[in-house]
């Protein structure tokens, strides 16, 4: 696996953020929409308790690279 093609998942219990580096564009539309989730500085860059599960849904669903996706938690 490439070092640079990671792939994370990040939950809060009712949602799972997964991120895959290798599809980044870095468009940023993450952390506009969302600044309290998402900090790619620091480590971890995806703070998941940060919000609501309903705005990290309307925020990775504007991730244009869809290197963010997510699923519901069952």
């Amino acid at each position: 696996m490439d070092p640079k093609d990671i792939k994370k998942e990040y939950t809060n219990g009712e949602v799972t953020v997964v991120w895959q580096s290798g599809k980044c564009i870095h468009s940023e539309n993450c952390v506009r929409n969302n600044p309290d989730v998402f900090h790619p500085k620091e480590q971890p860059w995806i703070k998941i308790d940060a919000s609501s599960t309903d705005k990290i849904i309307e925020t990775v669903q504007k991730c244009p690279s869809g290197a963010l996706t997510f699923y519901k938690n069952e």
